[in-house]
């Protein structure tokens, strides 16, 4: 019997230990950013990590290697008119939506394949748009990702980065 109770507080501790410490981190919130831009209406739905005393870029996300820009499912970018991004037209439609960071620039994916689960069945015959941009190093850090739509372009801000495509 005495056995049968050092058992049960052992693994009462171990759960009430795990419990406590799943509470000290954040999960990763579902998000979803909707907007008009030049009369398309454009919605991203994500997953949204926190930095957390991380190192981002090049480590948690490392450099050269296509990234679900989000966390969890693949985020999702879905337009209801067809679009001109950095100078390339998307046509209506829902994408999943990836990014391929580097130290100099990011390469921005447009993937037919709207569900999936993170990168791990991303396949790049399904692009149906690729794009190269130049990332800015922000003033400031910003925990948890965001994606931020205004009148003529589209950023993902995370850390202190700032992976913005211009549309129209």
């Amino acid at each position: 019997m005495k056995i049968l109770k050092i058992y049960l507080l052992v693994l009462f501790s171990f759960f009430a230990f795990s419990f406590a410490n799943a509470q000290d981190k954040p999960k990763s919130s579902a998000e979803k950013v909707t907007g008009m831009i030049n009369g398309a209406k454009i919605e991203i739905n994500y997953g949204s990590p926190s930095v957390r005393g991380r190192k981002i870029w090049g480590e948690l996300v490392p450099f050269g290697e296509v990234w679900r820009a989000g966390a969890n499912d693949a985020t999702t970018f879905e337009t209801d008119k067809d679009l001109t991004i950095e100078g390339m037209r998307l046509p209506a439609g829902k994408y999943s939506f990836f990014v391929i960071p580097n130290k100099e620039d990011c390469t921005i994916i447009f993937n037919k394949e709207a569900k999936q689960w993170g990168a791990y069945k991303y396949n790049s015959k399904d692009d149906q748009l690729r794009i190269k941009v130049k990332q800015q190093i922000a003033d400031s850090t910003t925990e948890k990702l965001t994606y931020i739509m205004n009148a003529t372009d589209v950023e993902l801000v995370w850390d202190n980065w700032i992976i913005g495509f211009e549309v129209k």
